[in-house]
């Protein structure tokens, strides 16, 4: 297939090294969640370890998946998809080898420290004030190499995925500035500038926009370059896909104080974040519908593809996570599911049905194309992986939905006399054969990803593993978008 647009030198360099780093972290980061979910049906797999403890692991675990596992798969991918969507090579190179290599750091140290317990206690931004400014500057680094790539672009329009990944390094960025700003008092301990009510406040309008960009914008930009170019169909439609883009962005910042019912937080506010979460719906499935139907006449390789597999069942559970999220958002269906594990089931079907499926799918389509390789090492292997974690994810979320609401109905169950039917321990027994099944399920998934990193070390080859090490090496190809 031609191209009349001249060939364009590509560096894939950061984008391999980020690619193989997905795969690693992802083992890393379920691993401990496998860990963790076994502490709680066996407590005493802690040894008695203040290192070992599920209140020190659990921050590890997530930080791992959600910054490890998904920050390099993001980064590896959007430095992949920018240079041949703008048809240009990647812009300030040395500055894009820095941001892989600051990102490692920040990894390592999270792993170092979180185990120690140096901890600021706020979701998703645990991490404490010197790790803080080094992502702050590993992240500004990042969003110069993505847009300076996309300003030096050769093509007239700037493709949708772009627009994805943009507004997910700028929102990002505001995000983690704003709600870490805090005092420090040592090395290791600072007190955030917020009080009370507000603290609370800027963290969920950062927790769950941490959800929101990081982890559904940021996605969408991955899911609009590899489903159309694995179905090899173009997107269903462009122009929703720019609605979709638009409706998501604005609606999504508001839905935070949804996480914040029934709190010290003012009822008006509470009220808002409901109500933006049910409008968040409508652009959430339009994405949803439009990744969809980008299959149209193309329904049939399923039977044939597993990689296009993990990218339609990615959908899927997007679909149902950006369902189920806003109902949960409702006050009444909310008094219900809070503090339970019915929230477990839904941020775990959106984590590993949504952002690790179309990960693991888009590290099978992206590990040939940078290695230069004709397909997968054993196209069988991603089969197998395929069902051990679509049946691993069904098996842990749909677990936790049982235990969320056995626990809400037992929590909430009174006597005639208005005191509680079931102490506290008798919910915890209750949830005992749910904790067992989920601890089954996260052990398949983390099984599928063992058998990932076989399939990606025989497909990438002794040389280029070799070249890997190689921190001078510049793989450069020179097809442009649409010639491969």
């Amino acid at each position: 297939m031609t191209n009349s647009v001249a060939a364009v030198e590509y560096d894939y360099e950061v984008a391999k090294r980020f690619t193989v780093m997905t795969v690693v972290w992802g083992i890393v980061g379920m691993a401990v969640g496998v860990l963790i979910a076994a502490q709680l049906v066996w407590p005493a797999l802690n040894f008695d370890t203040p290192w070992l403890s599920f209140g020190r692991l659990r921050p590890l675990h997530t930080n791992a998946v959600i910054f490890a596992f998904g920050g390099c798969a993001l980064m590896g991918s959007s430095l992949f998809v920018v240079q041949r969507t703008c048809q240009a090579r990647l812009f300030a190179l040395p500055l894009a080898h820095f941001v892989f290599w600051g990102w490692q750091l920040v990894i390592v140290l999270a792993a170092i420290t979180l185990p120690m317990g140096l901890t600021s206690s706020k979701e998703y931004a645990e991490l404490e004030w010197p790790i803080d400014i080094l992502i702050t500057i590993v992240w500004v680094s990042y969003a110069i190499v993505f847009f300076g790539t996309i300003m030096r672009r050769k093509t007239p329009h700037i493709y949708v995925a772009n627009w994805f990944y943009g507004a997910f390094i700028v929102t990002v960025a505001v995000l983690h500035v704003i709600n870490s700003l805090a005092v420090p008092v040592s090395l290791g301990k600072s007190y955030s500038i917020y009080p009370g009510a507000i603290d609370a406040m800027i963290q969920w309008w950062y927790g769950h926009n941490a959800v929101g960009f990081y982890l559904t914008a940021g996605f969408l930009g991955m899911m609009y370059y590899f489903v159309p170019k694995q179905a090899e169909r173009p997107v269903y439609s462009y122009r929703l896909s720019i609605v979709h883009f638009w409706a998501l962005i604005s609606v999504y910042i508001w839905a935070g104080p949804h996480h914040l019912h029934y709190t010290a937080l003012p009822d008006w506010a509470q009220s808002l974040g409901m109500v933006m979460s049910l409008i968040l719906l409508a652009p959430s499935w339009g994405g949803m519908i439009n990744g969809m139907m980008t299959l149209s006449g193309a329904w049939h390789k399923l039977r044939t593809d597993p990689i296009l597999r993990f990218l339609v069942v990615s959908l899927s559970f997007y679909g149902m996570s950006t369902f189920e999220g806003p109902m949960m958002s409702i006050k009444t269906v909310n008094s219900l599911s809070h503090y339970t594990d019915w929230t477990i089931g839904h941020v775990h079907s959106g984590a590993l049905g949504w952002v690790a499926m179309i990960s693991i799918g888009m590290v099978y389509h992206l590990v040939p194309v940078l290695f230069e390789k004709k397909k997968m090492h054993s196209i069988p292997l991603i089969n197998l992986h395929f069902w051990l974690a679509t049946i691993g994810t069904v098996l842990y979320i749909a677990s936790m939905w049982v235990n969320g609401i056995v626990q809400g109905l037992m929590w909430r169950a009174y006597n005639a006399d208005g005191s509680l039917t079931y102490s506290f321990v008798e919910s915890v027994v209750a949830s005992g054969p749910g904790y067992i099944i989920r601890f089954i399920g996260g052990g398949m998934f983390l099984v599928g990803m063992l058998v990932m990193a076989w399939n990606v070390w025989q497909t990438i080859g002794p040389k280029a593993r070799a070249a890997l090490n190689n921190t001078d090496a510049g793989a450069v190809n020179t097809a442009a978008e649409g010639a491969a």
